[in-house]
């Protein structure tokens, strides 16, 4: 059975951030993600999570307000980058957080693939006991975001080589991307170590748009059972009310009456 997490950040916003933890557990999540933890300090965070896995943290993206979405891809930013990488590194390492997804940022161009590929060399040499991850994000929620294109991710994965990176498949993105989620899947299943799913084409409650949830569960089963399978997706309604599709994959395969 997948491990399933809650994204934090979307999910159970009726309560302040250091409750959602204890809210996911009690709604059967078997861990969390936050996008951002840095607004609250690491030992607030220890105290919240109270054991609860931590699958997943960004690096900090600088102002968001003014169009930031990260330093990794950007030309003449590296400094930022590092000090950016540096924090989240903390945050992961004393929060025991499985994965560290690197935003590449606004940026296009040659020269800025290249300080993509030796800000993530230097990245992956500076915390080694870290796994990362990269995301292609869509040009409708993200524009002008570097990394736009799956293809294009597995490449840059498959360059640099090193089994702790990989491609984080989000259904959202994948599908607003290339269209057929399920093929991006197919396509880079051997390289996807993070997994994120919502509804489309709402992005609320998971299900529908053509893409089988239980098969993904099979597939995660079979091949990559390491995988966080976390739900990234803005509630229709309350939280706890959304969650029958989290019952229902955790359910499956168990015997009526069983």
């Amino acid at each position: 059975m997948p491990r399933f997490a809650a994204n934090l950040t979307y999910l159970f916003t009726e309560v302040p951030m250091l409750d959602r933890p204890d809210w996911a557990a009690r709604c059967g999540f078997d861990g969390v993600e936050v996008l951002f933890p840095y607004d609250q300090p690491m030992a607030d965070w220890e105290r919240a999570l109270n054991g609860i896995p931590l699958a997943l943290i960004n690096t900090p993206p600088g102002d968001w307000a003014s169009g930031d979405r990260g330093f990794a891809a950007v030309p003449g930013m590296e400094l930022r980058f590092r000090d950016s990488f540096l924090r989240a590194a903390e945050y992961a390492t004393r929060l025991n957080a499985g994965r560290v997804h690197v935003m590449a940022g606004v940026a296009k161009g040659p020269q800025a693939e290249q300080a993509y590929v030796e800000n993530l060399t230097w990245a992956l040499d500076q915390a080694p006991d870290l796994s990362l991850t990269l995301e292609p994000l869509n040009p409708d929620d993200m524009p002008g975001y570097f990394l736009n294109d799956y293809d294009q991710a597995a490449r840059i994965v498959d360059d640099l080589a090193n089994p702790r990176i990989g491609l984080q498949f989000d259904l959202w993105h994948a599908a607003r991307l290339h269209g057929d989620a399920g093929q991006v899947w197919q396509d880079h299943r051997s390289r996807i170590s993070h997994i994120q799913i919502s509804g489309f084409p709402g992005r609320n409650e998971p299900g529908g748009g053509g893409f089988s949830l239980p098969d993904l569960c099979d597939a995660v089963d079979e091949h990559c059972s390491h995988v966080w399978i976390s739900g990234e997706y803005r509630p229709a309604r309350g939280t706890a009310q959304g969650l029958g599709w989290l019952t229902a994959l955790k359910s499956r395969g168990t015997l009526i009456g069983g």
